[in-house]
């Protein structure tokens, strides 16, 4: 698949999931927490375009609300891990000596850990709730940011113009904030694409593991945790959220990729 095929239909995908998580805010066909014994369990229908859950509540609708909470948690994971792993890694690859031995020690001890596995142990302190997925997926993914953006930094620090920073007075703290950090916005920005996906999946592994956002509130994963038991008799409860979170994933490897090509010379090059 060519470059521009690869942005189209994974901008396309995002676009479509920001429309989705946007537009519930202000409009759902019906109200997603809203019970109602006597449809539980419906086929799709005209009515309620992917059924009902066992509870009569309108899935389309739950499913545009939880592409909402979804989107949300997955945002500012992102926003807080690249901010805490640019800083990080910014300051140690530029500084260097003791400061970056230590720092880099306990980011690649946390390495060491599977995220998601650093995040279950965060959310036991925390507890289930949307703060708490922000803060474990953020400090989980954090380290990795930072190992990417040190090495740019390392690399960047011994160029020219840095060193014509310094020898023209100007301050440790002036030279990376102008001259360091604008050069690695492209690998952070290709490396953020990438993680939103790996947030919005590990979001919905820990709501399925009733580890995320409590119900009633929905979310993809605590949708799919939910319709286990009825795989058989309703298979639309798992299919719907599945080829949401499916369809999500596509999109945001193909736009990755299409950044990826666009801002790395080499790929450019080709």
């Amino acid at each position: 698949m060519n470059l521009r095929a690869n942005t189209l239909i994974g901008g396309g995908l995002i676009a479509l999931l920001a429309v989705t998580a946007l537009g519930a805010a202000r409009w759902t066909p019906f109200d997603p927490l809203q019970i109602n014994v006597r449809l539980r369990l419906q086929p799709p229908s005209g009515a309620h375009w992917f059924g009902t859950d066992e509870f009569g509540r309108d899935v389309a609708s739950r499913i545009m609300t939880g592409a909402a909470a979804s989107a949300l948690v997955a945002l500012l994971t992102v926003l807080f891990a690249v901010t805490l792993g640019t800083l990080l890694g910014v300051f140690t690859g530029f500084v260097r000596g003791w400061a970056d031995r230590a720092l880099m020690a306990v980011n690649d001890t946390l390495l060491a850990f599977p995220g998601i596995l650093l995040a279950l142990a965060i959310m036991a302190i925390t507890g289930p709730n949307k703060w708490g997925i922000i803060l474990a997926l953020g400090l989980a993914y954090a380290p990795s940011v930072a190992r990417v953006v040190r090495g740019t930094v390392i690399s960047i620090r011994e160029k020219e113009y840095i060193e014509a920073s310094r020898m023209i007075g100007n301050g440790e703290l002036y030279t990376m904030w102008r001259h360091v950090l604008p050069n690695v916005v492209s690998p952070v920005v290709v490396l953020a694409t990438s993680m939103f996906g790996w947030v919005l999946l590990s979001e919905s592994a820990l709501s399925f593991l009733g580890l995320g956002v409590p119900p009633p509130a929905p979310t993809w994963g605590n949708m799919l945790a939910s319709s286990r038991p009825f795989m058989d008799s309703a298979p639309w409860l798992s299919i719907v959220p599945g080829s949401c979170i499916a369809l999500t994933l596509l999109g945001v490897n193909l736009l990755g990729d299409s950044l990826r090509d666009r801002l790395d010379p080499r790929m450019a090059n080709r």
